[in-house]
């Protein structure tokens, strides 16, 4: 049993439920099922390459307040690179609806627990770039353990399949052309001389 105490009217409470802390140097730990601004999930070490996110746009055209600005890197022929140049999020307009979670198909786009915001900077400071945005996906297991486990799970299956597919597409093709292909020689072929 928790030990409670008497305040000064002299109702019992609980200290560990007290509604005040001294913020900003205490602070309450968020709960796993906080959300408030998005980020974007990288595999690896370094969030150019191995960011998830291939810009297909469809986060930005979903996004109710528009705030989510997109541009397709291209390489140095105008091909383009399947991955963000530029991936901007306005905090100052994101209602944090979480739409462009449920849309995004390569579960690139995540919600973030940080909820400090505040900048001097009125306009530039609320604008995040891709930079300011990507986060690693040790640091999505540390927020969000177990979404995090059931996304990494998901994507390790959706990755086998597609191996396992690729392998057999392969085998049924180096199969077929052996057979297709017809020996020197044999009977029945034609023997082309010139």
């Amino acid at each position: 049993m928790v030990e409670t105490a008497r305040n000064f009217v002299g109702s019992y409470y609980d200290p560990e439920r007290l509604p005040t802390v001294e913020y900003p140097e205490v602070k309450r730990p968020v709960p796993e099922n906080a959300r408030h601004f998005p980020m974007l999930i990288y595999d690896g070490n370094d969030p150019a390459q191995g960011l998830r996110c291939v810009a297909c746009k469809i986060c930005e055209k979903e996004c109710p307040p528009q705030c989510i600005y997109i541009i397709l890197e291209r390489d140095e022929r105008g091909k383009p690179m399947k991955r963000p140049q530029v991936f901007d999020l306005d905090v100052s307009v994101c209602m944090s609806c979480q739409i462009c979670v449920e849309v995004c198909p390569f579960d690139a786009i995540k919600m973030d627990t940080a909820f400090e915001w505040s900048a001097a900077d009125r306009f530039g400071g609320l604008l995040l770039r891709k930079e300011d945005l990507a986060k690693t996906n040790v640091y999505y297991h540390q927020i969000h353990p177990v979404e995090a486990a059931e996304t990494d799970a998901r994507l390790a299956a959706e990755k086998a399949r597609t191996e396992a597919r690729a392998k057999a597409k392969a085998g049924t093709t180096g199969a077929a052309a052996t057979a297709i292909t017809p020996t020197a020689g044999a009977v029945g072929t034609p023997r082309v001389t010139g």
